[in-house]
């Protein structure tokens, strides 16, 4: 497992060195990319000729780090959460205190969308994520999680409205997190597409001590198959429990469960080449996750944790125990990992497969490159300079990103 903060990091060179040995056969020191972590040069060998030159500076080119600037598009966004597209290209923003917004050609429509009713615009509270349905020309619905309820008394719903352009219309609440919660705490709750048509939703643990549910710490739910806190769910597009859910036939088990044991994801997103499910969840104090997400399975939360209480006490002795899946990453410092996306375009296609986690702590992207099996193998930083909360694949094969502030930005990270 790549522990953040290791040594375990690689430099490559950029593609002007590759270039130059594919077309010369020559030796030459070349600037190295910026973005790239310290370690090594790796260079493809090659051998230029009259027949073969144009193939092989290509496969040099396809295989030299991406040099990438962010680039804003958008201001003016206050504390958006999620995006998502439309099949005309027009971009559907979530703001936290309650409001969409529409993002036409790279403008920002002045005037939100009617039909949202009012949110829990409490701490972590509010509208968060937004995904379009999958087959959205015949079924023109979009799906929002949100906080509801009181400070006081507040749950994770799950809602879909249609979408005519430019108005919501039959909001309809299809799921929700059916005991209340205090405080504004650990709402989730990230939305992803399986390709069977389903549709996965986060939904967090609760809150952090003292918050208590039955008398005792609420984020022991996430351990309890009979609560909704701390897993991921799996629902059909109508809010229904899809019948080959893990736990349709265990006794005392939710149905709508379909992976536990996590504490608060804000990163979901599906691998569409593989269809692995990748998650990154907040730890307390450090331990933040990336996790590789199967049906049934249980990642620890709190009995197993490499997280610290936020006054620095232990929350377990153990950071691993048979039966529960041990994550991939651990980053310690928190980095508050919120977004991620799974790159499957040909904009950058030295980035095949990568994955991109955004931080709002750290206010950067992570880079993350795995290997043929899965394993983490390298792992780059990108500067934002602001608290990064989405971060997504866009329909012309850009990556974009989503800023937390007052004043968000619409970022996307353009090849230079």
């Amino acid at each position: 497992m790549l522990k953040v903060g290791s040594s375990a990091f690689r430099k490559q060179s950029l593609g002007i060195l590759a270039i130059a040995l594919v077309l010369g056969g020559c030796a030459a020191s070349s600037p190295i990319s910026s973005e790239t972590p310290e370690s090594e040069a790796v260079v493809p060998e090659a051998v230029a000729s009259p027949e073969t030159g144009e193939a092989a500076a290509a496969e040099a080119i396809a295989q030299a780090p991406q040099s990438i600037e962010p680039v804003t598009l958008v201001e003016g966004l206050e504390h958006p959460w999620g995006m998502a597209w439309l099949p005309d290209g027009t971009m559907l923003v979530t703001e936290r205190p309650g409001r969409l917004r529409i993002i036409r050609e790279g403008q920002l429509d002045p005037n939100p969308v009617p039909g949202v009713p009012s949110v829990l615009a409490v701490g972590q509270g509010g509208l968060l994520d937004v995904a379009v349905h999958s087959q959205f020309a015949e079924n023109p619905w979009v799906y929002f999680t949100y906080a509801s309820g009181t400070a006081r008394a507040n749950q994770t719903q799950i809602a879909r409205a249609r979408f005519d352009g430019s108005t919501l219309s039959d909001w309809t609440v299809i799921f929700e997190v059916e005991r209340d919660k205090s405080d504004g705490q650990h709402f989730g709750s990230r939305l992803a597409w399986l390709p069977d048509g389903t549709l996965l939703v986060s939904i967090g643990d609760g809150g952090n001590p003292p918050v208590e549910l039955d008398g005792d710490l609420i984020r022991n739910q996430a351990q309890n198959l009979g609560t909704r806190f701390g897993k991921v769910v799996r629902l059909n597009s109508d809010g229904s429990i899809p019948s080959d859910n893990p736990f349709v036939n265990t006794p005392d088990a939710d149905p709508a469960i379909w992976s536990y044991g996590h504490r608060n994801i804000q990163g979901l997103a599906l691998d569409p080449a593989t269809d692995q499910i990748w998650v990154t969840e907040h730890g307390a104090r450090g331990g933040d996750e990336l996790n590789a997400v199967q049906p049934g399975s249980n990642y620890g939360w709190p009995v197993v944790t490499h997280s610290r209480e936020y006054w620095g006490g232990q929350i377990s002795s153990e950071q691993s125990r048979q039966g529960m899946v041990d994550p991939l990453v651990v980053w310690t410092p928190a980095i508050a990992p919120s977004g991620l996306a799974v790159y499957r375009g040909d904009r950058y296609p030295q980035w095949q497969g990568h994955l991109f986690a955004g931080g709002l702590v750290s206010r950067d992207v992570r880079r993350i490159e795995l290997d043929a099996s899965g394993t983490v193998i390298n792992e780059t930083p990108i500067d934002i300079g602001q608290r990064v909360r989405d971060v997504r694949q866009g329909p012309d094969g850009l990556l974009y990103i989503l800023t937390d502030e007052p004043n968000g930005r619409l970022v996307r990270l353009e090849p230079s």
